[in-house]
């Protein structure tokens, strides 16, 4: 984008954003290429510069935005002008918010999948052995339903996060905040047994930290990960298709069935905001109308 008067503010949003909130690189770059996008437009319909930027031209972007966007795209491209607008109020560069009339696209969410606990018991137990791959696949396994992590914080694990004698792991999530998240009795014993009798068979001379390893004594992908994963889903015969974060599904949706408070899951998962977890009781709601539905006596009545 050439430099003009739309640029500089823009600029001045992004080192806010690097500075005080600590969005993902990926976040940040979208927000760019999404406010450099709008203000492209806008200034072929004749604007001069955000600070006199009209709801009725923002307007017009989010309707162009119609024709050629999938809806979750446009509801980022929408969030991302929502936001660099009450930035411009905060810094005073406007007096009023030119989004606060705008109408973003209405997305159905799908409701994430979960496995059942008994999917997820013969999943757990697949890995039996004692050698070092099944002692391994049995540690992150257990791991990876205990505490709720994404495939990514999972791969990026190191020795020196994981705490066995306390039992929890201090993890670095989306925009490198850290959390720290529990992880129960049997995470912890095959954590154990994988630290000491299984991954030194794996170690070489250039192995560094990472938790879980492969063979040749690298890290383990996140790609790898989940061919670990859909290897011993295959092997208990779970039929539902195995996608990144359904263990991280599972684990919070048995949590709130099980009565787990929603702000402690929110903070177990790293979500930003309880807006995102409450997608989870959704799930739970479902799953009690689909019970009530199969075993209430006047829902059997004809």
């Amino acid at each position: 984008m050439k430099e003009s008067a739309f640029s500089s503010d823009i600029d001045a949003y992004l080192a806010y954003l690097d500075l005080e909130r600590g969005l993902s690189r990926n976040t940040r770059e979208n927000y760019q290429r999404d406010l450099e996008q709008c203000a492209a437009f806008v200034a072929s319909q004749g604007a001069r510069d955000w600070r006199t930027l009209s709801a009725e031209q923002a307007g017009a972007w989010v309707r162009s935005l119609s024709r050629r966007t999938a809806a979750p795209s446009q509801a980022r491209k929408l969030t991302a002008l929502r936001m660099f607008a009450r930035f411009l109020v905060r810094e005073r560069l406007r007096e009023d918010d030119f989004t606060a009339l705008l109408a973003g696209p209405r997305i159905v969410r799908r409701l994430p999948e979960a496995l059942t606990g008994a999917e997820i018991g013969r999943l757990l137990a697949s890995p039996s052995g004692g050698d070092p791959a099944s002692l391994r696949d049995k540690a992150l396994l257990e791991l990876f339903y205990s505490s709720g992590l994404r495939v990514s914080e999972l791969a990026a694990l190191t020795l020196q996060q994981v705490d066995l004698e306390g039992g929890f792991a201090r993890v670095f999530g989306k925009g490198s905040k850290e959390r720290v998240v529990p992880m129960g009795a049997r995470a912890r014993d095959a954590l154990g047994a994988w630290i000491t009798s299984g991954r030194p068979h794996y170690v070489r001379p250039r192995t560094r930290s990472q938790l879980f390893l492969s063979r040749l004594g690298s890290s383990l992908s996140r790609v790898s990960l989940w061919t670990i994963v859909k290897k011993h889903a295959r092997r208990a015969g779970i039929r539902k298709a195995v996608k990144p974060h359904l263990l991280r599904h599972s684990f919070a949706t048995h949590l709130l069935s099980g009565g787990a408070d929603l702000r402690a899951i929110q903070e177990m998962l790293g979500h930003a905001s309880i807006s995102t977890t409450q997608i989870y009781t959704a799930v739970e709601g479902k799953r009690l109308l689909d019970q009530h539905a199969r075993f209430h006596p006047r829902n059997r009545e004809k």
